[in-house]
């Protein structure tokens, strides 16, 4: 059924024909446009998107709001990396007027991350629409809430269009944000791993008390077929990379694994490479040992592979690097969290790796790391020589109260027995 699929649909791209509805879900979009955009008729409409804000057709949210009858599209807002998702990690992103439609483009990265009252002038209603990866780390999420806090105080209407999360929704992992470390990195009092659609986190920041300043009248568009045990490949949906170093849906779950790395500095995760976040190594490292050592571990669900590289850019270009390439036999099983731990731990104490000095993105010192994870217990259990199980284990109260406080936004549930061999 999924080669069928897939030669479907590449049938379609070479013929220039519309894509045939072959998804298993509808995303908000989708159920917008079923709907014929009868919430939004009448509105001048801000879109906050990103080349990621596409129906199940393969059609930009852009075009389909432009060319939706009744509906005012306005203008755009753009994330980190922008509206096309072009620009890397940390690029100031500016503000543009789009070369496809005409619209003005407010950047919502750089010295901006909120939209301001000039950007909202005339605007009836925010519409969200960005496919996301479920790692607190991930900044749309940061755009997410500040700009539902900017819609309030305009005193317009926020709609958030909503999307899968490709971790799935029950995967639950990692350390919660201690407050003093609170960024636009960092934003909001959930885990590393949060478990939450866009749409779910939405609501749990407008009906958390002091998340974000001003709470604006908010609607959520749900998805229709999505459950919370399903993997991307699940939806039967089309992955447009979020950003330059997330080509793939698995690439989400490699971002966990091993992305604080490109923070703490030291070793090469793949970045510069056409395996971002997949591989872990270090020019001095024997790729075979490292392999060993790892395998040996038995961790659920993950299996290591001896892989050589040389990355084409950043800042181990054209060094010849020795690691380990990772492989998940069963994504269920795994806790990707605690295999970053692993990561982190060992190679920390390898020789000659220099972590905490400064991190792939040229950051000094320890600061960047500490504020990726959002807290700097992390780094200094490391430091101090605790174990990953312990480090692991002081995790569990905070998510467990997470658990249960995220339980009254969630608007979805498991797949029904009746509907498993579907």
């Amino acid at each position: 059924m999924l080669i069928l699929r897939a030669a479907w649909l590449l049938l379609g791209l070479m013929l220039g024909a519309p894509l045939a509805h072959a998804a298993n879900v509808k995303v908000g979009i989708d159920v917008l446009e079923e709907k014929e955009f009868d919430q939004l008729k009448g509105m001048r409409v801000g879109l906050i998107t990103n080349a990621t804000g596409i129906d199940s057709h393969g059609v930009s949210t852009v075009d389909v709001l432009r060319k939706a009858p009744g509906v005012k599209l306005v203008a755009l807002f753009g994330p980190e990396h922008g509206v096309y998702g072009s620009d890397w990690a940390g690029e100031y992103v500016k503000s543009s007027t789009d070369a496809h439609t005409g619209l003005p483009v407010y950047s919502l990265y750089g010295p901006t991350n909120k939209p301001t009252p000039d950007m909202l002038k005339g605007i009836d209603v925010l519409v969200y629409d960005i496919q996301d990866i479920g790692c607190r780390s991930y900044t749309y999420i940061s755009t997410l809430g500040l700009a539902m806090e900017a819609a309030g105080e305009a005193g317009i209407k926020f709609y958030v269009l909503d999307r899968p999360n490709p971790l799935n929704g029950n995967r639950v992992e990692g350390m919660m944000l201690d407050p003093r470390f609170r960024s636009f990195t960092c934003e909001w009092n959930i885990p590393y791993v949060y478990g939450l659609t866009p749409g779910e986190l939405a609501y749990m920041i407008a009906k958390s008390p002091g998340w974000i300043k001003k709470t604006p009248k908010l609607t959520i568009v749900p998805m229709v077929g999505w459950y919370r045990s399903m993997y991307w490949e699940d939806t039967g949906l089309l992955w447009v990379p979020t950003s330059p170093h997330i080509p793939t849906a698995e690439t989400a779950l490699h971002y966990v694994s091993t992305g604080l790395l490109g923070e703490a500095g030291g070793i090469c995760n793949g970045v510069g490479y056409t395996t971002p976040f997949a591989v872990f190594g270090h020019a001095s490292f024997d790729s075979f040992a490292l392999t060993d050592q790892f395998n040996q571990l038995q961790l659920p669900g993950v299996l290591f592979e001896p892989v050589t590289f040389k990355p084409f850019y950043q800042v181990f270009k054209d060094q010849l690097i020795n690691g380990s390439q990772i492989y998940y036999t069963d994504r269920d099983k795994v806790n990707l969290t605690n295999l970053a731990v692993q990561i982190l731990y060992r190679t920390y104490h390898a020789p000659g790796t220099k972590m905490f000095h400064a991190s792939a993105n040229g950051d000094s010192g320890p600061d960047a790391f500490d504020h990726v994870a959002g807290t700097d217990e992390l780094r200094l259990a490391l430091q101090s020589g605790k174990t990953p199980e312990e480090i692991i284990t002081s995790w569990q109260p905070g998510l467990a109260a997470f658990r249960e406080a995220r339980r009254p936004y969630l608007l979805y549930g498991e797949r029904p027995k009746s509907d498993a061999g579907n």
